[in-house]
């Protein structure tokens, strides 16, 4: 890791793998701040669909986001995004943001953007940090790297479970085949089938890697 950063614990994989729990989960009982960038790339497309901006219109988007603010708030160890000074939060699942997030996450802009604040939070906190390019682009250097996966079956069982109707097949289309940091496993990270395992069962067995790779908990 770069010596300016904290420790970092990155969490990637796909939709409706079981990440986000299992990323809160560690962050709580590592004491790290726990970052959930897909909430910020949502948070982004929120914002540009208030702006009745077309997500598929690149240049405007990369215009809107270089142009907002967003900040984070640290509550109990939670990040909250901000766009604007407008919270998002109860609206980062709608079916409009569903359908319209990858083609806005997608765009070069605005994924340097976001990994320019997610580095930045690293020089300020310890983070547990989620999301599909964690290991690979955002901290490549951090020697906690994991991804979690599960079958595709299980996938769409949580994703109608948690009340979500986005289709996981094109979700999962749309983040490998990307140009911008696409979805892949990086080659030193950790693999984890969550598909017949708790929470806690994935957060003990990420906690024991840790320990293995010589993180003092």
């Amino acid at each position: 890791m770069r010596k300016d950063f904290h420790h970092v614990v990155a969490i990637d994989g796909p939709a409706a793998s079981g990440k986000s729990s299992v990323a809160r989960e560690l962050g709580r009982r590592l004491g790290f701040a726990y970052v959930n960038s897909g909430a910020i790339y949502r948070a982004i497309t929120w914002h540009v669909l208030q702006k009745a901006i077309d997500p598929g219109d690149t240049v405007r988007v990369g215009q809107a986001v270089e142009s907002v603010k967003i900040a984070y708030r640290l509550e109990n160890d939670d990040s909250r995004i901000f766009i604007d000074d407008a919270d998002p939060t109860d609206r980062l699942h709608e079916d409009r943001v569903n359908e319209a997030v990858s083609r806005v996450s997608r765009v070069p802009r605005v994924r340097g953007i976001v990994v320019r604040q997610m580095r930045d939070y690293a020089r300020r906190y310890d983070l547990v940090v989620e999301g599909r390019d964690i290991g690979s682009v955002v901290f490549p250097d951090t020697p906690y790297k994991f991804y979690i996966d599960a079958s595709p079956d299980v996938r769409l069982q949580r994703r109608a479970a948690q009340g979500q109707r986005d289709e996981i097949a094109a979700r999962d289309l749309a983040d490998s085949s990307r140009l911008a940091s696409p979805l892949i496993v990086a080659q030193d990270a950790h693999i984890i089938d969550t598909s017949h395992l708790t929470i806690d069962q994935v957060v003990g067995e990420i906690i024991e890697q840790l320990k293995l790779k010589g993180l003092a908990l």
